[in-house]
């Protein structure tokens, strides 16, 4: 065989598809499915042709949409048209997230109807699919995920917040709403979100590079550097390499503001007035994010492949991401630092190839995750100077301590995760994949909470340090798993899929967490050593979840499908000593929908409708009498209804699309509250919440349209776009006296329009975004238990109007 013949046998197989697996790209639809729709999936990349990004696809160059293109998933780990897949997703392609100037997690999240959020700001988001929600954002040491998140193969679900990954050179975000557990195991509970990366691709070189100013109306301005090479380095090997820098001004201010303590204490001639100048700073909640990837595609002969790939970022965010109304219009009032640094890389293989006529896909990845928070904690002792004794601290010298608390966070994580799994051949009448799945995650949680010169006065209350509250503790979360999903044709048009996924879940939790007297009463000395243990516990559990749906293609370009599938979260332990771990929730959901296209694909229209039934609800609560630590319990159940949809219709130049999702959730039994036992309690007087108590964080209704009119100025490609984005008010928590005191939000509306031309491989863009500063709020939260301080309470609104310009250019 020659060397031209070899290349083009190789580059036959890369188009063909068959090392497809957790990427996606547009392609024209004939060439998107193959038979009855579906392809092997291996795990790496889509190796095709079409790696030039952005600016050659139809939202770059103009084009007329006349022959609209199909979007190819992984969903099922086989390579589908997004059309003949039989669940509720949505997958924005490069094309949606170039349109919607999409680079961080609340540019792409307004996007997708059934997705909703909690946010302290960047990297510390708390994500959740169709109202799976209980409110408010876990700590390190709190429940796990409801909802999974991947890039590309690997999960990147981690105790705590939620991974923000830069989104640059991405070929789709997918989002599979409901239960994923089959395939995607214990963090899919509400759904699955996953970032697709564009992959190496040896048939040609290619590079780009984006150049973004912007600024925003009442703030500062920012800006982002972003660009992609890809190299082949043979005629089988190929490296793409990825780099990015992104600096977000900021539009919050921190405005002069004073309070007085009374020292806890009935001597008014003790109070003491403290002020905040030390922090007053214009616009302080700004942002810098940089980081890359690279990744390596080795094709080592015709039947295996191998990919390695290493992802980083840093980011750094000071200020809050919140105002306080009582305040102003974006101004609040802060008496501590405010700041998040989170830097972390992933390390991912996978070594894919053929036994026989059979695929066989390795994919493994490790991460390693470094978070330093520090949160102004002064809310807390606003509601703690109510105590006696609690914020009085006689400094030694005739005097009393500034008893602003403050709080310092640093979370060591790591994960690693493996899979093995094996597919048949996609053409066959039965199919199936099976698969081996192994997790472990780690987090070293440091936890202080402070007063500054608390360590240095008599008779010190503090632990360590300057704390009067420390965590010292250590999570380990493994998670082991066997899964099959199999579909059989029973006609030509009918095919009935199955699922099933055993799981074991060990999960402990070791260390310190509490006061000083904490300490004492296990023998510990204060300041507590590093073998000081007062929380030493371990839950384990083990079970299945499964799916069953038929689907049927009435013509090969409409099908209707029904599904029944399940879902769970592991239980854990919870850091309090003397409170027993909570279980698993779990989730059951029954859906029906239909994917349609008419019209020769000129219009699509897709629905889902479903009905979600949420078991042994995981929920924190504070017994009564308790005051500040919160423990999770196992406290009832919800029934969750809802309609979700989405459509595009191309119209010559003019291109209209939307999605929109109606969410129904409500509790279907009484959430007590918890007695000095620890056990839910409904004769304590007061129901934490009744039966038909709205679930939070999830609007009734959240939808998007957009229409994008592409034209010819003078030659050059050009085109007008304007997007309008709804959503309705939010209850924030669960709890009756919880979201009594921070209260709910309203609905708002919010537009964005864009212009663009293009001269050659260089592309120019203008754009605004929120146009009317319509000040939307997402949520409303404290970083304090609100029925203390909801008075206080932060409103986190989605950003105000920004304009900006683009420049892009491709080789």
């Amino acid at each position: 065989m020659t060397a031209q013949d070899l290349l083009s046998r190789r580059r036959s197989r890369f188009s063909a598809g068959r090392i497809l697996l957790a990427t996606t790209m547009l392609v024209p639809a004939s060439a998107a499915v193959a038979q009855d729709g579906q392809q092997a999936a291996p795990a790496a990349a889509v190796r095709t042709n079409q790696t030039n990004g952005p600016a050659t696809n139809q939202q770059a160059t103009g084009a007329s949409p006349d022959v609209p293109d199909e979007i190819v998933v992984t969903a099922n780990k086989r390579a589908e048209n997004i059309q003949k897949v039989p669940i509720s997703m949505q997958a924005l392609g490069n094309e949606t997230l170039e349109q919607h100037q999409v680079q961080s997690f609340d540019d792409y999240t307004k996007l997708l109807p059934s997705v909703s959020y909690q946010t302290y700001g960047p990297s510390q988001q708390q994500l959740t699919f169709r109202g799976v929600a209980t409110g408010g954002i876990d700590l390190p040491g709190g429940a796990l995920s409801a909802t999974g998140v991947y890039l590309d193969e690997i999960p990147i679900t981690t105790t705590g917040a939620l991974l923000d990954v830069h989104v640059y050179d991405v070929a789709r975000v997918e989002a599979l709403a409901g239960p994923q557990g089959t395939l995607f195991g214990a963090s899919s509970l509400a759904g699955t979100l996953r970032i697709i990366t564009n992959k190496p691709d040896p048939s040609k070189f290619a590079a780009g590079y984006d150049l973004e100013g912007n600024k925003f109306g009442k703030g500062n301005a920012g800006g982002s550097a972003e660009g992609f090479v890809n190299i082949p380095l043979s005629e089988s090997a190929a490296v793409r390499i990825v780099g990015y820098y992104q600096h977000d001004g900021g539009y919050i201010d921190n405005t002069p503001g004073q309070r007085t303590y009374t020292l806890s204490d009935d001597d008014p001639s003790n109070d003491k007035t403290v002020n905040n100048s030390e922090f007053v700073k214009k616009n302080f909640n700004d942002v810098d994010t940089y980081g890359g990837r690279i990744a390596l595609a080795v094709d080592l002969n015709d039947n295996w492949t191998v990919t390695p790939s290493l992802v980083a970022q840093h980011q750094l965010a000071h200020g809050t991401f919140g105002f306080d109304p009582r305040v102003g219009d974006l101004e609040v009032h802060e008496f501590a630092p405010d700041r998040n640094l989170d830097k972390w890389y992933q390390a991912a293989l996978t070594v894919e190839g053929k036994i026989g006529n059979f695929d066989l896909v390795y994919s493994g990845g490790y991460l390693q995750r470094s978070i330093d928070n520090d949160q102004d904690y002064s809310y807390y002792t606003v509601y703690y100077d109510n105590i006696p004794g609690y914020t009085h601290f006689p400094d030694g010298k005739g005097g009393f301590l500034d008893p602003t608390q403050r709080y310092h966070n640093h979370q060591a994580l790591t994960k690693q995760t493996h899979e093995l799994r094996i597919s048949s051949p996609s053409g066959e009448r039965f199919r199936v994949t099976a698969g081996l799945f192994y997790q472990r995650q780690a987090n070293r949680n440091v936890a202080d909470y402070f007063v500054p010169g608390l360590g240095s006065i008599p008779n010190s209350p503090a632990v360590i340090g300057d704390d009067i509250f420390v965590t010292r503790t250590h999570i380990v979360n493994r998670d082991y798993a066997a899964f099959a999903q199999a579909s059989l044709d029973l006609t030509d048009t009918l095919t009935l899929t199955g699922g099933i996924r055993g799981f074991k879940a060990h999960n402990t939790l070791m260390g310190f967490s509490g006061f000083a007297s904490n300490a004492e009463s296990v023998g510990c000395t204060v300041p507590i050593t590093a073998g000081c243990v007062n929380v030493d516990k371990s839950y384990k559990q083990s079970g299945e979840t499964h799916k069953v749906s038929l689907d049927w293609n009435i013509t090969p370009t409409k099908m209707v499908y029904a599904t029944y599938s399940t879902g769970f979260r592991p239980g854990g332990n919870n850091r309090r000593p003397g409170i027993d771990p909570y279980k698993a929730d779990t989730l059951d959901n029954y859906e029906i929908g239909w994917k349609t296209n008419w019209f020769d694909r000129k219009l699509r229209w897709n629905t889902a409708l479903f009905y979600e039934r949420w078991n042994n609800v995981q929920y924190a609560l504070a017994p009564v009498g308790a005051v500040g630590v919160a423990n999770i319990y196992n406290v009832g159940k919800a029934n969750i209804y809802g309609i979700e949809t989405d459509a595009s219709a191309y119209i010559g130049a003019l291109t209209l699309s939307g999605s929109a999702a109606y969410t129904d959730a409500k509790l279907g039994s009484d959430f007590c509250s918890i007695g000095t036992d620890g056990n839910p309690d409904c004769t304590l007087g007061t129901l934490t919440a009744p039966k038909g108590t709205r679930l939070p964080v999830q609007p009734k209704f959240k939808g998007t349209a957009t229409a994008r009119y592409q034209l010819d100025i003078a030659g050059h490609p050009s085109f007008l776009q304007g997007t309008i984005l709804h959503q309705s008010g939010v209850r924030n928590f669960l709890g009756l006296a919880d979201d009594d005191a921070v209260g709910d939000t309203r609905g708002f509306t919010t537009f964005d329009f864009s212009a663009g031309i293009r001269f050659s491989s260089l592309s120019f863009e203008a754009f605004i975004t929120n146009a009317f500063d319509k000040r939307g709020i997402l949520s409303r939260n404290t970083f304090c238990v609100p029925t203390y301080c909801g008075q206080y309470a932060r409103s986190y609104p989605v950003k105000p109007q920004q304009f900006g310009i683009k420049m892009s250019q491709r080789f």
